[in-house]
């Protein structure tokens, strides 16, 4: 259509306004449907427990179904990867742990990149393991554990949910910060039979979670000695650190939110300030504390850069301590 030349800058004007609020309403539309977190884990582990509790809030806040879709397998590598491979649109989600972190130190095909197939959007939590004993173990503090393993070198086995387990990159740590602990690997299939052998002094050490070792503790089955957070944590306020026997040791666990890579930055935006937000709520802080962790608001980039370190981190320490999977 043709104007006449005084009109030209007054059609511009109002193409350029309309095409400024199209934009503003197309961003305000997010979320115009129902949203899917993929839960790559069965139901009732720790990341489906946090990931309910945030998309229960979620939901509320953004006006709209945050639906829980459990899609376990392969470490929790296969629902990982279909949300990698989703349209990044801010519709298909996944809820992860750093367990993620350690399955791409010793996998060599990962279906995924950890780093650069998926953008990070909320960390949900972080929260400390249990270095605990069996009840004839002689050792009380993380001092005299180190000790009795020194004293006898070879004599004692450690416990893991299995080969390239976060728990046995946790007692690798362990090791390799103390330089010449000699104590051996015995990987299990799952917590449960690890747990219950260390109960039965088939094995001497496990560094797990809270809620994997201290109902145990509570119940006088076995001993804590120490927590491995690098100072005293609301985890588990009367237990030592082991940083006070091992300089510089630290293992946490992290859970978090993350999309399929190339989801817009403003839809990323929106989430991180709506899981933040419900991170800030006393409740949810103390249904966290509850699963031994501690609810951590960090923005998209920072929680980047948490996976990105971690995965340097760990692949260095698979190699230094030859840790491999299954």
């Amino acid at each position: 259509m043709h104007f006449p030349s005084f009109l030209r800058p007054r059609v511009l004007a109002v193409v350029a306004a309309a095409a400024l609020a199209g934009a503003a309403f197309a961003q305000g539309a997010y979320p115009g449907k129902a949203i899917t977190i993929v839960v790559p884990y069965p139901a009732g582990g720790s990341n489906d427990t946090f990931a309910r509790q945030v998309a229960k809030e979620l939901g509320d806040q953004l006006k709209q179904p945050v639906i829980i879709d459990n899609r376990p397998g392969a470490s929790g590598n296969t629902g990982t990867a279909q949300v990698a491979r989703a349209a990044p649109d801010g519709y298909t989600l996944v809820a992860v742990s750093s367990s993620m972190t350690t399955n791409a130190a010793v996998q060599s095909k990962m279906p995924f990149d950890p780093v650069k197939g998926l953008a990070p959007v909320a960390m949900f939590a972080k929260g400390p393991f249990i270095v605990a004993v069996n009840n004839e173990f002689p050792a009380k503090t993380p001092a005299e554990l180190i000790a009795a393993i020194k004293a006898k070198p070879g004599q004692y086995n450690y416990a893991s949910s299995g080969s390239g387990s976060v728990n046995q990159f946790g007692t690798e740590l362990l090791k390799a910060k103390v330089g010449d602990l000699q104590i051996a690997h015995i990987p299990y299939k799952g917590m449960g039979p690890a747990v219950t052998d260390l109960i039965g002094n088939q094995t001497q050490l496990l560094i797990s979670s809270g809620p994997s070792l201290l109902p145990m503790v509570r119940a006088g089955k076995l001993r804590a000695v120490g927590i491995t957070s690098l100072k005293p944590s609301p985890v588990a306020p009367d237990l030592t650190p082991m940083a006070t026997a091992v300089p510089g040791y630290e293992f946490e666990l992290w859970w978090g939110l993350l999309a399929p890579a190339g989801t817009p930055p403003d839809v990323v935006a929106k989430l991180n300030g709506a899981v933040n937000q419900i991170l800030a709520r006393p409740e949810i802080t103390a249904n966290f504390l509850r699963e031994g962790a501690i609810a951590t608001p960090l923005t998209s980039a920072q929680f980047g850069t948490v996976i990105a370190d971690d995965v340097e981190r760990w692949k260095k320490l698979a190699k230094q301590q030859n840790i491999t999977a299954d």
